[in-house]
């Protein structure tokens, strides 16, 4: 990766964290341009670091977007926003996860900003953007729009993301039912994205990890057609690749209405390792 710079502000200087515990991962995804689209506007990555330097202090990353805007320019915001977002998380300085995080949401966002103000066809594009960091035994999520990050943990399915969007307020605010929302004309209707209308504010959440967990990134794409229960069950009952393949099948199979990525991440064992990043204990499958 290249250095890139961003509008980020160091915090604190913090001596860089030593590898205490270290993830072992099975990872598979799967896109596909649907039955309807022309082009594929998700885009998706992961980095996972050979260093043990780096796995202590960022760990691996992986990302999910989906972007909006009509002939290339969906596409290409996608792409530019996977970009940026990790160049920026993995040079940034601070020792706070959580403001490297938020920083780098920012700095693809301005990315994604200047582009429409310099290239006029590219006004209104934007994008999505989940995001997954595992960094030794705790699971950092940072999401804007409305694609989703799951988790599976002892068979039960939770979302661990909130769509930003305006039928999920009107629920929020109780003006809208779930059932009302899920044939609402509205309910496409992004709050929150990165795109060039301004500057994006993501949530950011910390949550513990444990071996077992399976995390699933998905575009809208997916859930569109494929219920949370049918999620719950591949996930449960195949590996990473072919609940991957599987779940943009049902998709598929549904209508194929939009784009579908879907990105599994199965957590295999969290080893304890020593001083020298030897391991203590085997990983638990």
């Amino acid at each position: 990766m290249e250095e890139t710079t961003a509008p980020y502000e160091v915090e604190e200087l913090v001596p860089p964290a030593s590898l205490k515990s270290r993830v072992k991962v099975q990872v598979a995804a799967k896109t596909d341009l649907g039955r309807v689209r022309e082009n594929n506007e998700d885009k998706y990555e992961f980095f996972i670091p050979s260093d043990d330097q780096t796995l202590a202090n960022r760990g691996m990353a992986f990302v999910v977007c989906d972007g909006m805007g009509g002939a290339e320019a969906g596409q290409i915001a996608s792409e530019l926003t996977c970009k940026t977002f990790l160049e920026t998380y993995f040079h940034h300085p601070s020792s706070t996860v959580s403001t490297a995080l938020e920083d780098s949401v920012k700095a693809a966002s301005q990315y994604i900003i200047d582009i429409g103000k310099a290239v006029p066809s590219r006004k209104g594009m934007g994008t999505t953007l989940s995001a997954l960091l595992l960094i030794q035994d705790e699971a950092y999520l940072a999401h804007v729009g409305d694609s989703r990050i799951y988790r599976l943990r002892d068979g039960e399915i939770k979302q661990m993301t909130t769509d930003h969007t305006w039928v999920n307020e009107m629920i929020g605010l109780g003006q809208l039912t779930p059932e009302q929302a899920e044939t609402h004309p509205y309910r496409h209707v992004i709050t929150r994205a990165i795109s060039t209308e301004g500057p994006a504010v993501p949530d950011v959440i910390c949550e513990p990890l444990f071996a077992g967990d399976i995390f699933m990134l998905c575009s809208d794409g997916l859930v569109n057609h494929v219920e949370d229960d049918q999620i719950k069950d591949v996930l449960g009952q195949e590996g990473p690749s072919e609940a991957a393949w599987k779940l943009v099948g049902l998709a598929l199979q549904g209508g194929g209405t939009d784009n579908t990525t879907v990105l599994v991440v199965k957590i295999l064992g969290i080893e304890d390792v020593d001083s020298d990043g030897e391991t203590l204990e085997a990983p638990v499958s």
